[in-house]
């Protein structure tokens, strides 16, 4: 991968009350927050070690600029198809701004010979700024890398090692600096839209978690024509607690207050001797939702509802509250294995199949598009 440093926005904590309200008002109000002193802009070009601290391990990577030819060039890989309106609007975002206020995340297999500099220059010195949000209780910590020297080890660390990346946060940022590269370089020689904005993690330093469904499905079926239906595709065993699947092909089922653990039948799983990477996201669209269900566009409907993992058992709770028509769907997380091999064989993902921890926040680092 071919890496860059810049010249960084950060927030000026001095005069900042509460990190939380700031990020989430930061697309909003970014201008305002820029003219009235709110950023401030690091002195020279630099790589930025980005640190978050979730209360259970230490996230560390690398903030840097990254050249779009490599998007361009199958090196940067995407498992998520991307919608053409949400790329015009991202494009107006970023041209009001005049920035880009979240780097997209990069993953790859991890390179410990790039995660242990990072930590050990991490450990060796004060962080330029270390923030605490008060909502999650995340810590984050960032350290300016100014010296050429260890500019030019990362560049040839990444360069050597890292041979392709994956999208884990940030598909239409990235499809739209692409856009932007392609519609308006030339046009706006001022701008630089030959960069992507980037924060690199190793796949170990990142978590995959699941992304749960809660489905409003059972106004045309009674609960015994379910089972019924459900009996023929899964082994299912009541639980006497709720509990997150065990494996891959394991899903927790919840609905009338009943939890279930469904196991795929042997026949559903060889019904697809096609597919190198068998997603469940995928088995229960197909099998679940479309056939039984009848809901034939997962994307637009909206009898369905999303969970991310982070928000736990207790988030598929209480999406299906006490209405008797919804039924939750706890998935086993997606592994880094299996994103691979369907992003490398430029194979999509369903929608919200993985959802990745950590995620920087909106306007904590910030790229100018005006160079």
């Amino acid at each position: 991968m071919k890496i860059k440093p810049f010249q960084a926005l950060y927030p000026n904590f001095d005069f900042i009350a509460s990190p939380d309200s700031f990020c989430e008002n930061a697309k909003e109000t970014f201008r305002e927050f820029q003219d009235n002193g709110l950023y401030q802009q690091f002195p020279t070009t630099a790589f930025y070690i980005y640190q978050i601290e979730d209360g259970h391990r230490k996230h560390t990577g690398l903030i840097a600029l990254n050249d779009v030819a490599d998007f361009f060039d199958g090196k940067i890989k995407k498992h998520e198809n991307t919608i053409s309106e949400k790329e015009q609007q991202q494009m107006q975002l970023f041209l009001r701004w005049n920035a880009i206020l979240k780097p997209v995340l990069l993953t790859y297999p991890s390179v410990p010979a790039i995660e242990n500099w990072l930590q050990q220059f991490a450990n060796t010195g004060e962080p330029l700024f270390t923030t605490r949000f008060e909502k999650d209780g995340q810590v984050h910590r960032m350290w300016p890398v100014t010296e050429q020297k260890d500019i030019v080890l990362l560049q040839n660390l990444f360069a050597t090692h890292v041979q392709r990346t994956y999208i884990a946060d940030g598909h239409h940022r990235t499809t739209t600096v692409a856009m932007l590269h392609k519609r308006l370089r030339d046009k706006n020689p001022e701008y630089d839209f030959d960069h992507l904005f980037c924060i690199f993690l190793g796949a170990d330093e990142l978590d995959i978690l699941d992304y749960n469904r809660v489905v409003e499905g059972l106004k045309q079926l009674s609960p015994t024509q379910f089972v019924v239906k459900m009996s023929k595709i899964f082994e299912m065993d009541p639980l006497e607690a709720p509990r997150r699947p065990l494996h891959k092909h394991e899903l927790i089922m919840y609905v009338r207050k009943e939890w279930y653990s469904l196991q795929w039948k042997k026949e559903v799983l060889e019904s697809h001797p096609e597919e190198k990477v068998l997603l469940d996201a995928s088995l229960l669209n197909e099998q679940v939702l479309d056939v039984i269900l009848g809901i034939r566009d997962v994307r637009t409907d909206t009898r369905i509802t999303y969970v991310e993992g982070s928000r736990g058992i207790e988030g598929v709770k209480k999406a299906v509250g006490s209405n008797r028509n919804r039924i939750g769907f706890v998935l086993f997380p997606v592994s880094f294995d299996d994103l691979m091999q369907m992003a490398d064989a430029n194979e999509s993902l369903p929608p919200k199949s993985t959802y990745f921890e950590p995620r920087i926040r909106t306007g904590m680092m910030v790229k100018m598009l005006k160079k």
